[in-house]
């Protein structure tokens, strides 16, 4: 948990024109775009059975079950920053680009947890902002809202592969260390399996592939994109080799896939366990760096 108050402390000291603010908590109904209103109201309540919250990672407790709402109201904060979209329902300058500086809990399913994830933030986020979409353009006849879920940490988004399996209105893909947790993968849109040891040339290629056949077979309206830092050679979780040079070259290529396209982009930072903590901070500083570049451009553009 140390990271997340020294991200948030280099923010405010580098990159000032990044503005920083509460993270919301979400609702009942929001969570249960994604998941069963039994889970939801165990995890509220504390009544989940404690194997549950085993598999989970962490015991319960009402700061919990509050952090694990709020870091679900903060991706919801960011896709409707990058999208123009009010909490209240208004309409508003869309942004472009915004982040949760937590989030990215992609192992968690419709009615259960797991590897320190309570709730799926980013299918709650797109449900619900294909919800909102659909009520802004109601009397416009617009498409629907389609979302690319694009996941960069090493293990693989399990819950929210299973979570979103049959729905054709949200792709999901994930590029993440073959033998790493979850031992048991399920299937999403494209799952891309890397060897452990796999350094950044090799890692950089495979990205533009996956990128590609992204471009061939979907058009999304919005990209949720989890930027984990453990992908970084000094993880202790990770088993891949990537620097940080590699690792900044990632995001870059999966903001300016997104730019190219002017596709509204949010991001959450999902893993990091660094021997050295302050390697995974360095690597989710440097994407907030190049987040920030993109923005400019939104900006330029607006003007």
């Amino acid at each position: 948990m140390a990271k997340y108050p020294m991200l948030r402390d280099r923010l405010a000291a580098e990159l000032p024109a990044v503005r920083l603010g509460p993270a919301l908590r979400a609702t009942d109904g929001e969570l249960a775009l994604a998941h069963s209103p039994a889970y939801v109201n165990a995890i509220s309540s504390g009544s989940i059975d404690p194997a549950a919250m085993r598999e989970i990672g962490f015991p319960w407790s009402p700061a919990m079950a509050e952090r694990a709402r709020r870091s679900v109201g903060a991706s919801i904060a960011a896709a409707r920053t990058a999208l123009g979209f009010g909490p209240d329902g208004a309409r508003l300058p869309p942004e472009g680009i915004a982040a949760n500086i937590a989030g990215g809990t992609h192992h968690a399913s419709a009615d259960k947890g797991g590897g320190f994830c309570v709730f799926n933030d980013f299918c709650v986020t797109a449900r619900l902002m294909q919800a909102e979409h659909a009520r802004h353009h109601a009397r416009q006849a617009a498409p629907a809202l389609r979302v690319a879920i694009i996941d960069l940490d090493v293990h693989q988004g399990n819950g929210t592969a299973r979570i979103c399996q049959g729905d054709a209105s949200i792709f999901t893909l994930s590029m993440h260390g073959a033998k790493n947790f979850p031992f048991r993968k399920e299937a999403g849109d494209l799952d891309i399996d890397l060897p452990d040891g796999c350094g950044d040339a090799d890692y950089l290629a495979a990205l533009e592939r996956a990128l590609d056949e992204l471009t061939h077979r979907f058009e999304p309206g919005l990209v949720l994109y989890l930027a984990g830092a453990d992908p970084h050679e000094g993880d202790r979780l990770g088993r891949l080799k990537l620097t940080h040079d590699g690792l900044e070259a990632r995001d870059r290529r999966v903001m300016d896939w997104a730019w190219q396209r002017r596709i509204p982009l949010a991001f959450a930072m999902g893993g990091g366990y660094g021997t050295r903590i302050e390697d995974t901070v360095q690597v989710q500083v440097n994407t907030y760096r190049v987040a920030l570049q993109y923005w400019q451009r939104w900006q330029n553009q607006v003007r």
